[in-house]
């Protein structure tokens, strides 16, 4: 800890989430009556944040981040001089918990946006219930499957997995790799995302073979990709056995953390984790990663991670599209602006969109090495 820093500042990640949590309960608040005064002050956004066992450890670096940028961007004076009130609710990942939660930011008559909501899975629930004019701007999703936005109201600023795949198996490609297995972290994802998968990497001459339930018990072929989050993954490699000078690459994609990885420990010897991430690398000389990292060392104990830093991009860029907004700054406004699409940096970090699909591709890579060490 740094002595010059308040503890007051120095939040660890346990009263954090207790702090998120109680925000769950303006939903309520936002049903009492609200003066055109209180109207005129009050500027909110909501981050919808999934919580359950598959997506908590993406989640919690995710909200933290975004928690972190808020509270710097308050400290320097906020939008236009007014403060921006960061509104989390938390759900179980249910439909109907992801339902209520959005039902909750409509009703806030203070809440201009909705934004950074996370993981995929709730970001795409989310998506399906926005329609028509009224409806909230959902931008700066953990959104990483292909989305068809009718309503032209999402606005990814992140890589999707399309990109990390490509990514991914262009490195493999250029190491003579021919095939790979792949492994599915359940039935539904395998549904979801096997005809993309087969896809890419035939787009890259690199065959993948989904692995069976028998065949991932097994003797894994050199190189796996794993489509799934921490604990799945954790689960399946630590089980792998290799022959003696063996070793495996497992190809991950940013649903997994590796700092996690680490932490829960177990991996078998010879077996290295390779995580795709739609952000630069946490020790990038890039500004917008260098302030995050000086934000992280001032307000919270918590060493910096790819989903830390996505959750931080996520709520700098929302504070510039606020900023840029011409006139007052309400739902209407705010998602005229957002349609526009224009190019913005946020901090070195390009958000630009083509034919109104993401343009930017800032994916990188992180390898958890055999002995345990992050590279990258």
């Amino acid at each position: 800890m740094h002595p010059s820093h308040s503890c007051g500042l120095r939040l660890q990640r346990r009263a954090l989430l207790k702090a998120a949590g109680a925000a769950c309960a303006l939903g309520a608040a936002a049903h009492a009556p609200v003066t055109r005064a209180q109207e005129q002050r009050a500027l909110a956004v909501t981050q919808i944040v999934d919580l359950s066992p598959q997506n908590q450890d993406v989640s919690r670096d995710f909200l933290i981040g975004s928690r972190a940028a808020w509270t710097e961007l308050n400290a320097r004076g906020g939008i236009r001089g007014r403060s921006v009130q960061h509104v989390v609710v938390e759900t179980d990942g249910s439909a109907a918990a992801v339902r209520t939660a959005w039902k909750a930011a409509y009703d806030n008559a203070a809440c201009v946006a909705l934004s950074g909501c996370v993981g995929d899975s709730t970001a795409a629930a989310i998506a399906t219930l926005q329609t028509g004019e009224a409806a909230l701007a959902h931008l700066a999703p953990w959104l990483l499957r292909q989305w068809k936005d009718d309503s032209d109201t999402v606005f990814p600023i992140f890589p999707n997995y399309r990109a990390q795949m490509t990514h991914a198996i262009r490195s493999l490609a250029v190491m003579g790799v021919q095939q790979a297995g792949a492994v599915y972290a359940n039935a539904t994802l395998q549904q979801q995302l096997q005809g993309l998968v087969t896809e890419v990497g035939k787009a890259m001459g690199l065959r993948i073979q989904p692995l069976s339930p028998q065949e991932q018990r097994g003797i894994p072929p050199a190189i796996v990709l794993f489509i799934g989050g921490t604990p799945e993954l954790h689960e399946y490699v630590r089980h792998l056995t290799l022959p003696q000078g063996r070793q495996c690459y497992v190809v991950a994609l940013a649903d997994a953390n590796l700092q996690v990885l680490a932490q829960l420990g177990g991996i078998p010897r010879g077996i290295s984790v390779i995580a795709t991430q739609p952000v630069p690398l946490v020790s990038h000389g890039m500004s917008i990663v260098r302030n995050y990292r000086e934000v992280m060392a001032k307000l919270y104990d918590e060493p910096p991670s790819p989903q830390g830093l996505a959750g931080f991009i996520a709520a700098r860029y929302t504070a510039e599209v606020l900023q840029s907004v011409a006139g007052p700054v309400t739902r209407v406004s705010v998602l005229a602006a957002l349609r526009k699409r224009v190019e913005i940096q946020v901090g070195g970090y390009l958000v630009a969109y083509e034919d109104r699909r993401l343009a930017n591709t800032h994916v990188t890579q992180s390898m958890l090495t055999a002995d345990g060490r992050i590279v990258g």
